[in-house]
């Protein structure tokens, strides 16, 4: 993918940094985009990317962000839809907070849906392009008290499923990553909030989740990165339209 430019939200920790390390490696030219600067900072010393501190919450944001990506780097040929929040802010439906659900449903899934639109004619016009959706093994069940982002990672399926048929025959690709439990700042938060809830410690509520994998651990951020790497190469081209599970054989 030497000299390919690539848009990678929630770039600033976890998955999505360890996403733009690993285009980075590879020859890509990446703009990487996050709501924290200072954490874009960080990750710019370590590789040479190009970075923009911005939300993908809004419409206004999104095409903000396609411009100054096409404005320094050119079209855009590779987009990872990284960027999320947790459900460490959810109550169980009944005492759901509309303005959580409004807000997770605008990052995870209305950012992902404007920035494929925007993104995708560069695409087109080069008959070659790659996008991969960060979905969740929660796109696939619900749990307690996490009706937003269940429904918007079940969301990210569909959305991608669609655009994988509307895009395929210009020689672009649309896929998903499903990760499992990955020891991430946002699932941290999640694990907080289990373990107060629950009365214990959150070191075991991290040890009852690794236990669900046949591993005996939970997933590196890097372990994701390398599969998203892999979706958006040349090697990849025949894969479009599939949900690809990342967590370590285990059942969510």
């Amino acid at each position: 993918m030497t000299a390919r430019v690539a848009l990678v939200t929630g770039a600033g920790r976890g998955i999505g940094k360890a996403t733009a390390l690993a285009l980075a490696e590879r020859g890509a030219r990446v703009m990487a985009v996050s709501r924290t600067e200072g954490e874009l900072e960080a990750l710019a010393a370590e590789t040479p990317v190009e970075i923009l501190a911005e939300s993908v919450a809004t419409e206004a944001g999104c095409a903000r962000i396609v411009e100054e990506t096409r404005r320094r780097l050119g079209a855009i040929e590779i987009l990872v839809n990284n960027a999320g929040l947790g459900s460490a802010d959810e109550q169980v439906i009944w005492k759901q907070d509309p303005a959580v659900w409004r807000e997770t449903l605008a990052v995870n899934l209305d950012g992902p849906f404007h920035l494929t639109r925007l993104a995708v004619p560069d695409m087109i016009e080069r008959e070659w392009g790659r996008i991969v959706m960060v979905s969740s093994t929660a796109g696939q069940v619900g749990g307690r008290g996490e009706s937003a982002y269940d429904s918007s990672k079940h969301g990210l399926l569909g959305l991608m499923r669609a655009t994988a048929q509307d895009v395929g025959r210009f020689g672009i690709t649309c896929n998903a990553v499903l990760p499992g439990w990955v020891r991430t700042e946002m699932a941290e938060r999640s694990a907080t909030r289990e373990a107060e809830r629950r009365g214990m410690s959150v070191e075991e509520v991290w040890a009852e989740r690794a236990t669900g994998y046949p591993a005996g651990r939970v997933l590196e951020p890097k372990e994701v990165g390398e599969v998203i790497a892999f979706l958006t190469s040349e090697e990849a081209s025949g894969v479009n339209g599939e949900a690809l599970t990342v967590a370590l054989g285990g059942l969510w």
